[in-house]
């Protein structure tokens, strides 16, 4: 009897109504919601076992398939759970069409989801290994990232539309109310609009690339990022500066990373005491230079150019070789100058003047 006394308070505690459902399909419906989680959990474990296997085949296919399909696969599992433990509950007819309209726009977002992680993890897996390789920068690493956002923007949006036209909304309606609006809008994004044009322009022109360093109204540095809208470049003082792409296309831009050699001109200065043979010695110092300095070019210059104010001029040019250190290459041409003219006793005139005074004795 007293077994019978407390099963017949716990069912009828089981079959007590909450929103117009008993306790028992509410403690139903949770159990689905709970089996959704450990299934994947499950298929979690199962998915990292997987992926180490994945990793040992020589085949990509396998990889991109696990990469692409996990996430948005345990998404549908856990909605499949949710779904079936409210379908099985009672609620009123407004309640059980905003379910379905929330379920309609769950399931195309989990697909959209789906389709931009695929078309990323081909370009990722595919076309990037294809720009990093190509010597000839056919395929700009850059544009790559642009390509990318594009995907995004393009599925997220076609996702988006499809989800608002699901729960019943007029989306040529829509379109057409914002079009009216947008008008004003577009008068004043002018200026937006020129800087999205300017970027293209940039993509389509490519006056650079990323990681040039590139002389910009004024502006040294590399470039960090090039964006629909701007520029960004690191100066050598390791400032960051933002460049519109609109006034980027309207300047004059001097890619320093594309120069073949960088020209350096240095003029020397020896004393009035040099002699003639001096001065051959110290031209034939300076054009073995680039036998003894890897960063420099056999392409050398140095010519006996003046008679100075105070000194014999010598001009000295040289070329350093592209992708060198700049500073360092003129600090060793710098160096090996001084020593090979100390070696040879050729002094280096300092701004000097001789001034002659004539004494006249006073006659008595």
């Amino acid at each position: 009897m007293p077994f019978l006394i407390k099963n017949n308070i716990i069912m009828n505690f089981l079959d007590k109504l909450i929103w117009n459902n008993s306790i028992k399909d509410w403690i139903f419906s949770l159990a689905f919601i709970v089996g959704a989680f450990i299934i994947c959990y499950i298929f979690r474990l199962i998915g990292k076992r997987l992926k180490k296997v994945a990793q040992k085949t020589p085949s990509k296919l396998d990889d991109l398939l696990l990469m692409v399909f996990k996430t948005p696969f345990l998404s549908a599992i856990m909605l499949l759970g949710i779904w079936v433990a409210l379908a099985r509950l009672n609620f009123t007819p407004e309640i059980n069409g905003y379910i379905r309209n929330s379920y309609k726009v769950l399931i195309i977002l989990n697909i959209t989801w789906f389709l931009v992680r695929f078309s990323l993890t081909i370009v990722d897996k595919y076309i990037s290994p294809l720009a990093e390789k190509d010597n000839e920068k056919k395929i700009d690493t850059h544009i790559l990232r642009v390509i990318k956002r594009a995907i995004q923007f393009l599925l997220w949006s076609i996702g988006i539309v499809l989800s608002i036209s699901s729960m019943g909304v007029d989306v040529g309606a829509l379109i057409a109310g914002l079009g009216i609006g947008g008008l004003a809008v577009a008068l004043a994004a002018q200026d937006t609009a020129k800087n999205i044009l300017g970027g293209v322009t940039i993509f389509t022109d490519k006056p650079f690339r990323f990681g040039d360093r590139v002389k910009i109204d004024n502006v040294d540095g590399f470039v960090e990022e090039i964006g629909v809208r701007s520029t960004r470049l690191r100066t050598l003082e390791g400032r960051l500066v933002i460049l519109p792409n609109n006034k980027i296309i309207d300047g004059i831009i001097e890619n320093i990373t594309e120069e073949p050699t960088r020209k350096v001109i240095v003029k020397l200065g020896l004393t009035y005491e040099t002699t003639p043979e001096q001065m051959t010695l110290a031209i034939n110092l300076l054009k073995k230079l680039p036998s003894e300095i890897s960063e420099i070019t056999k392409d050398t210059v140095a010519i006996f150019s003046n008679f100075g104010d105070f000194a014999l001029q010598i001009d000295f040019i040289y070329y350093i070789k592209s992708g060198k250190d700049i500073f360092e290459a003129q600090s060793k041409v710098n160096f090996a100058i001084l020593t090979h003219f100390n070696e040879n006793n050729l002094k280096f005139a300092l701004p000097a003047q001789t001034v002659y005074v004539e004494q006249y004795e006073k006659s008595k």
